[in-house]
């Protein structure tokens, strides 16, 4: 019942963000998990890893016309704001806060980090909504692919409709960039979710790799596409604490910590080779 809930309340928030779908992108945990619909993923027999928050993305210094708080009120949204920051960072929560499912904006960080004043640059106002800034998240605005969805897919909208989802690719590359930003278990579920894209679009490592040398690296620069190459292969060196403690993530399936290092690091390897 969870499953079918939260897909409804998705339907709800793909409808009203309709007029907007060519500027927002999924990324993070339902980015994921829309990867699973597009017709060149393998079909695992696992659920993907539960996530109540939808994160979307947006290029900050391109327009945004109309009124997306509005559009998410009038399907049932409501607006929580917290923190001290000017905008207060905000989620667009439908059903109750603790269990209920949510939506929040993200958007990249540019430069220090900080305002004039001296306060953090850490959230903007863009088409009514308040949108939190991201450092590395320019990356997974690059190349999105596009997700049919419907019944189908078991999205019950009114018709198909095309979403946005973040590139696979610059998914796994962004998690390296943001590696030494993220908690031990952060880093530990972003493991899992290289290793469970990997596992989806195995047969596309040579087409991610000509990816990554046409597009990717180069909108990286030289000294992050190296970072990304060091950070891959100390990660998957060998079997650590962080590979095992993301074998410990999922419930539904016998996962060997040695099998996910052995399949990230060779996957790895023939993409950023």
């Amino acid at each position: 019942m969870k499953q079918m809930n939260d897909l409804e309340a998705f339907a709800r928030l793909i409808q009203a963000l309709a007029p907007w779908r060519q500027q927002l992108i999924f990324i993070g945990g339902w980015g994921h998990r829309l990867h699973r619909l597009d017709p060149r993923a393998n079909q695992p027999d696992h659920q993907p890893v539960f996530t109540r928050d939808t994160d979307l993305a947006f290029a900050n210094k391109e327009p945004i016309e109309g009124d997306i708080k509005q559009a998410l009120m009038q399907h049932g949204f409501q607006e929580e704001l917290s923190g001290d920051h000017r905008p207060p960072a905000a989620h667009y929560t439908l059903g109750d806060e603790a269990r209920g499912f949510y939506a929040e904006f993200l958007t990249p960080l540019a430069g220090s980090g900080y305002k004039r004043s001296g306060e953090a640059d850490a959230t903007m106002t863009k088409a009514g909504i308040s949108a939190q800034k991201i450092r590395h998240l320019d990356i997974l605005l690059l190349d999105p692919w596009v997700i049919g969805l419907g019944h189908q897919e078991g999205v019950p909208l009114p018709g198909r409709m095309d979403v946005q989802v973040a590139n696979p690719l610059c998914f796994m590359v962004q998690k390296f960039l943001i590696q030494h930003h993220r908690p031990p278990s952060k880093k530990a579920q972003d493991i899992l979710y290289i290793y469970d894209t990997i596992e989806l679009f195995g047969a596309l490592l040579d087409d991610f790799n000509a990816h990554w040398h046409a597009r990717v690296a180069p909108a990286l620069g030289q000294k992050l596409a190296d970072d990304v190459q060091r950070l891959s292969v100390q990660t998957f060196d060998e079997v650590n604490d962080l590979v095992r403690a993301a074998a410990l993530i999922p419930v539904d399936r016998n996962l060997p910590a040695e099998q996910i290092q052995a399949t990230c690091r060779y996957a790895l390897e023939r993409m950023l080779r």
